[in-house]
């Protein structure tokens, strides 16, 4: 939610835990874990075991105790539950022979269609809570999820399986494929999906065969008789907490632990709830210039935005100067921001300043081709990004007393020369776009520039949206804010239409058929923006892309540099990452001078105009 400006990107973690007197604490391990993916079996372990369901039927049909059970088990490899698991029997072909040893059994006539739509209507229904939450935990962390369905519950001749499926990379039906646990076939199917060694998964099962079989072949195995019980030992073996899952966050990384006994007295001094209410701590998967965590205390749910202890880019303005200046006056002005709550910028509680706001649900979106949605859907968003945009940029700010937030008229020059410097001092090797941009770029600076309130750092990640409709309910990641040239910012806004899909720094969308997504161009969204704006696209609109692009390279390098020497980065770059944005930049540059070119006049001083110059 919280997502990095360019010179910041996502990270991985580890943990254990401790019972602390005052509430649950997680502590990180030094290690990492080497887990890549959990299989879960579906029933009696993300669903609740049928069989105390089966024994409740029973009473209630006056069906002989243990029947059900018994039949689903009798006849061995023959049993009509594992013939209709490896796809010899048809739906009703299982329910008739499942009804006949039943009758064999009691004898007496067991209606079996009617125990099966029962479990369907109740205990089957009702996913395990804090397994679905482990689930999600897991994810969060990166790694990939599996579901082992040998008992799909039947219905009418059909199948049915009451679980999220988009929260499993791979689920193998053992219908489908025709074979069933614990016939190794089975887990090698799983894994090879996955794409994963046996020794790089952990499987679930509630079956001690099941799992035997599992771990003859190398994989990690935890027994299900308790599921609170099981997800501990699980823990224990990943390495991470697997309760407290709020969207977009995932456990607190190891280089970004805050002193958590100190952050509890705060919270219980600033919410007047007891100190000894229970405090959860994870963190928002992106966002490292500042740090930016997700708090939940008692029944409050919170975002902590927080300095961090060093900054190894061109600062922004400081959380303090966020909070007290921005986020309330843009509120005050309309402008969706979170409610923000209180300020401590006292540094011996959590090492830097800090600000706490609420926390604010919704989507947000980190795909900007938007593949969840339908093209309708698409354009709306992409509207309401371009109108929010424009109502940053309409504030007032004498009426918002943001008048002196920065200077005024010489944002784009500031820019280049911070940019400059930073470039210079990250330099491992030359890089031919970027020394043509250092000195084509302060030629060609604008000759007037409209100041207004600028975020810095504007993109679709950085938004909250409705989660029904196109709205935006919070514009996040303030940390570069300031007075500036507003094209600016809706050039770095349209630098996804750009890169390509899978660019390490940023999503784009080149290559991709915007007109079959539904997504806009580049020069529709820009026209949406001038359209809010009442205004027309500037002619050196080339200009502040190869700004954009040229400031993008610049931290891209610094991140490589900071990695060859070994110091934590908030991302990774390679070398051709910055060399690649920075040919973008020098294309738009090529494309202004062109521009600037066919503007002049035919005349013989042309011969004498260099490249730089135009």
């Amino acid at each position: 939610m919280y997502l990095w400006s360019f010179a910041r990107a996502p990270s991985l973690l580890r943990a254990r835990t401790r019972q602390h007197p005052r509430g649950l604490i997680w502590r990180w391990r030094s290690g990492r874990c080497h887990y890549k993916a959990v299989i879960f079996e579906a029933s009696g372990v993300l669903l609740p075991s049928p069989h105390k369901a089966a024994a409740d039927w029973e009473a209630r049909n006056c069906v002989p105790a243990g029947t059900i059970q018994q039949a689903l088990l009798s006849g061995g490899e023959n049993s009509p539950s594992l013939k209709y698991r490896r796809g010899e029997l048809t739906s009703t072909e299982f329910l008739q022979e499942l009804g006949q040893q039943c009758f064999e059994i009691a004898n007496v006539c067991v209606p079996v269609d009617s125990f099966l739509l029962d479990l369907i209507r109740n205990e089957m229904i009702k996913q395990l809570p804090i397994m679905a939450e482990a689930v999600q935990c897991i994810r969060a962390e990166g790694l990939k999820t599996a579901l082992l369905s040998k008992d799909l519950c039947l219905l009418r001749g059909g199948s049915f399986l009451p679980l999220e499926r988009k929260h499993f990379d791979v689920m193998v039906d053992s219908y489908r494929e025709g074979t069933c646990k614990p016939d190794p076939h089975v887990y090698q199917l799983c894994l090879e999906r996955l794409g994963i060694q046996p020794q790089e998964s952990i499987f679930l099962d509630s079956s001690s065969q099941n799992l035997k079989a599992a771990a003859q072949l190398g994989i990690k195995t935890v027994k299900v008789d308790d599921p609170g019980a099981a997800l501990k030992e699980l823990e224990t073996h990943l390495g991470f907490p697997l309760q407290g899952f709020v969207s977009y966050t995932r456990a607190v990384r190891p280089s970004m632990e805050i002193p958590r006994e100190n952050l509890q007295k705060y919270l219980g001094n600033v919410l007047s709830d007891e100190v000894k209410a229970p405090l959860m701590l994870r963190q928002f998967g992106h966002g490292q210039s500042t740090r930016t965590y997700c708090v939940k205390f008692g029944d409050r749910l919170l975002v902590l935005k927080k300095e961090p202890c060093n900054l190894w880019c061109p600062s922004g303005p400081s959380v303090g100067r966020e909070y007290s200046r921005v986020l309330k006056a843009l509120a005050e002005a309309g402008v969706p921001v979170p409610a923000v709550l209180s300020l401590c910028e006292d540094s011996s509680t959590l090492g830097t300043p800090f600000y706490l706001m609420e926390h604010c649900p919704g989507r947000v979106y980190s795909d900007i081709s938007l593949p969840a949605l339908q093209p309708r859907q698409r354009r709306g968003i992409y509207a309401a990004m371009s109108r929010v945009l424009s109502q940053i940029h309409s504030v007032d700010l004498r009426a918002a007393k943001l008048e002196d937030f920065g200077e005024h008229g010489n944002y784009i020059q500031q820019q280049v020369e911070a940019w400059t410097k930073q470039y210079r001092a990250m330099e491992t090797h030359v890089i031919p776009a970027m020394e043509r941009l250092i000195e084509w770029l302060p030629l060609h600076f604008p000759e007037s520039q409209k100041t207004t309130v600028v975020h810095g750092d504007f993109r679709m990640d950085n938004l909250v949206f409705h989660p029904d409709r196109p709205e935006v309910l919070a514009v996040l990641g303030w940390k570069l804010s300031t007075l500036g040239d507003p094209i600016s910012d809706l050039a770095n806004n349209c630098m996804a239409f750009f890169l390509p899909p899978h660019f390490n720094a940023l999503r784009g969308l080149r290559t991709r058929d915007l007109q079959h997504l539904g997504v806009p161009t580049a020069e529709e969204y820009s026209q949406m923006y001038c359209d809010h704006m009442r205004m027309e696209l500037p002619e050196n609109w080339n200009f502040y892309m190869a700004f954009a692009f040229f400031r993008l390279a610049a931290m891209l390098q610094g991140l490589h540099k900071h990695s060859l020497a070994g110091m934590p980065t908030p991302g990774e770059s390679s070398p051709e990452d910055a060399e690649f944005v920075a040919d973008l930049a020098w294309e738009f540059a090529i494309k202004e001078g062109f521009r600037v070119f066919d503007g002049l006049p035919a005349t013989s001083t042309m011969s004498r105009l260099t490249p730089a110059k135009l």
